[in-house]
């Protein structure tokens, strides 16, 4: 069965509740517009969890088919943890996704890859689908190593799961000297780390877990090389920071995409 692609838009900080709504009402009117066919792919909002109820409701009233997703969960269930927010939690607001271990969070909020695998865990536990997002930075790709970092990241995290757990996992690779720096890594770069992820998931579990993992390609994507970035036949999406705070641009990609899927069902 063929993976669903999947347009997922991470809005960072960014987006009061007043103007996550403005966002939603827009993009909704944009994709009516271009007759979206959510068949083709999916599309995913995470706003900041302080908007994140009133995007579920906009997508409600306006009838979309827009999934949920938050930026961060705790891996504690409930309790003594003040500022945390719980799968539990995210779930009752109706997320579907969550990010775990994005670039910016190793960075500020230092993470070991044992609070990552309990956040996957608790993630899943609650009937989500974890984004783990891995890549490397310059000093990696320097090295000549950018393949094999990531592929550790995804297997310090994914080592202990069963392989009913490993199949409902989504991996971002989110190249680090790539977010917010207006770079990208071509096409090639994106398959080839897509591929040898999805390598490392027939290898520690089999073909079938690793055919239905979906990995997205994050890094600087744009309506101008969306389509370029969506040739390889591993890569199932994109996660999107900057260019999803624009409903024009980002509904310009998501409608790249769900013409790609569309062709590589085709073939």
């Amino acid at each position: 069965m063929a993976r669903t692609a999947l347009v997922a838009g991470n809005w960072k900080m960014n987006f009061d509740h007043f103007q996550a709504t403005y966002f939603m009402q827009k993009l909704a009117w944009l994709l009516r517009d271009a007759h979206y066919d959510f068949d083709d792919a999916e599309i995913a909002i995470m706003p900041p969890f302080t908007s994140i109820r009133s995007v579920q409701v906009l997508v409600e009233s306006e009838n979309m088919k827009i999934k949920i997703g938050a930026q961060n969960v705790s891996e504690m269930s409930g309790g003594a943890f003040t500022g945390d927010v719980s799968a539990e939690m995210l779930e009752k607001l109706g997320c579907s996704y969550t990010i775990i271990g994005h670039s910016e969070r190793r960075k500020y909020h230092p993470e070991d890859d044992v609070n990552l695998v309990d956040k996957v865990r608790a993630t899943l536990a609650a009937g989500m689908q974890p984004i783990l997002c891995v890549g490397e930075s310059f000093e990696e790709r320097r090295q000549g190593i950018e393949l094999t970092y990531a592929t550790n990241q995804v297997a310090d995290v994914t080592r202990d799961l069963s392989a009913g757990q490993a199949r409902r996992m989504l991996v971002a690779y989110e190249p680090v000297w790539a977010i917010g720096r207006g770079a990208s890594a071509t096409p090639q770069d994106a398959q080839d780390a897509a591929a040898a992820i999805r390598r490392h998931f027939a290898q520690a579990f089999d073909e079938d877990v690793a055919n239905d993992v979906r990995i997205l390609y994050g890094g600087s994507v744009k309506a101008a090389n969306a389509m370029d970035l969506m040739a390889g036949p591993d890569v199932d999406g994109f996660l999107i920071g900057g260019a999803s705070l624009d409903p024009e641009e980002f509904s310009k990609i998501a409608r790249i995409v769900a013409l790609a899927a569309r062709r590589r069902r085709k073939q």
